[in-house]
């Protein structure tokens, strides 16, 4: 009897749960929660996701993708861009089926590319955050 330590094979889950990210669905929801919050982006707006959610429901898998593949995509937005999908993903959550994040929700990754960015949410951001979702791990993550 031979013991020893499973190391699993990380190459392979990697490949097999990257999904690449659909740049075009992305810009329709930014557009879609800069639409609905009106012209002023006011930050205490919270649109109401179920208007356009029939067009995105087919995308709820953008939920479940990997924190780093978040990392990885965030540089090709613009910090209201993020914000906006912070904003979505948070809303997502408490008005949209089966969005639920939780601990991996995509809120976490974008909102420490903000921070890498030296601009990390304000005080209002994390209010607003806060006031819409009832996510524990929002927007931090789990200790």
């Amino acid at each position: 009897m031979s013991v020893g330590a499973w190391e699993p094979d990380n190459q392979a889950s990697n490949d097999q749960s990257r999904t690449e990210i659909d740049r075009a669905v992305l810009q329709r929801i930014i557009d879609a929660v800069s639409e609905a919050s009106g012209e002023s982006n006011d930050i205490e707006s919270a649109p109401d996701l179920k208007s356009f959610a029939q067009d995105l429901q087919s995308a709820n898998w953008l939920a479940g993708l990997p924190a780093t593949q978040w990392l990885e995509e965030a540089p090709n937005w613009n910090s209201t861009q993020v914000w906006a999908l912070i904003r979505f993903f948070t809303l997502a959550e408490m008005q949209l089926q089966d969005w639920q994040g939780g601990a991996e929700s995509p809120v976490i990754p974008l909102a420490k590319s903000l921070r890498q960015r030296k601009m990390p949410l304000q005080r209002e951001q994390l209010l607003w955050i806060r006031q819409h979702s009832d996510n524990r791990y929002l927007p931090y993550g789990p200790l």
